[in-house]
């Protein structure tokens, strides 16, 4: 198992308040064929100064300008070398000690192209507010508004480079087009593993104000047009329902 290599990213941008527990819990993996690459967004704030607190133990360190979260990432996705790639935004975490070891296993396992899981939303003082329990893929589940939850999300290498990476035309929603793109259209084999994999701090840029979340459905509608989702209307008035299923 320790002869797979992932490559893990980690963008980040003024995350001053988390960047420490993010690297932290991805230090602490038991797993330790892993390449981790931090991309920072020319942070104004003691982001950088944090994250060289770590520089010995993280393999690439780059700080510059970008054009956002997702292009932050194709970088990151451009200098990965691992078998497998995923990525643990700033303001995140590993919600415990086996998550690389769990997903190196279940790739090796299970010969598949794509691994996703579960997550926690929790809020400043780390309590539990929602639950994302995604349960196992079946054929046409995108048609319903169903999605996996980004940060659990791991694909190897070689899809990136057949398949592209995020679009930057899609804004916040360049995630959910490259797993529409990846999952549903190109109908790559896809494992859940079923255990929860990251603690993710509760909000977004895209649900801000109105106006972000007026842009989001755009970009998610146009995200499932170019990908041939059967019921496109539908389908985005069920992905929010779908949310509010998460709340406990």
């Amino acid at each position: 198992m320790q002869n797979l290599k992932i490559s893990l990213i980690t963008v980040a941008y003024n995350a001053q308040n988390t960047i420490d527990r993010c690297i932290e819990s991805v230090l602490r993996q038991k797993f330790n064929n892993v390449q981790y690459i931090i991309i920072d967004g020319n942070s104004t704030d003691n982001t950088l100064k944090i994250i060289n607190q770590y520089k010995d133990k993280i393999d690439l360190i780059v700080s510059e300008p970008d054009k956002g979260i997702y292009d932050a990432m194709n970088k990151g996705i451009a200098l990965a070398t691992g078998d497998i790639i995923g990525t643990l935004n700033a303001d995140d975490s590993y919600a415990d000690d086996h998550v690389l070891s769990n997903v190196a296993e279940a790739f090796m396992d299970s010969g598949a192209g794509i691994l996703y899981g579960d997550l926690d939303y929790i809020d400043p003082n780390g309590k539990v507010i929602r639950k994302w329990r995604s349960g196992r893929y079946k054929s046409g589940k995108f048609n319903w508004g169903w999605m996996p939850p980004h940060p659990t999300f791991f694909c190897r290498r070689e899809l990136f480079e057949k398949l592209g990476m995020y679009s930057l035309d899609y804004g916040s929603a360049a995630d959910y087009e490259l797993m529409l793109r990846f999952i549903h259209a190109n109908k790559k084999s896809v494992f859940y593993l079923d255990k929860v994999m990251v603690k993710m701090n509760i909000g977004g840029v895209s649900n801000k104000n109105l106006s972000n979340r007026v842009k989001a459905l755009q970009f998610d509608l146009k995200a499932m047009r170019n990908n041939g989702i059967l019921f496109p209307v539908i389908t985005i008035l069920l992905k929010p329902i779908r949310k509010i299923m998460q709340f406990i």
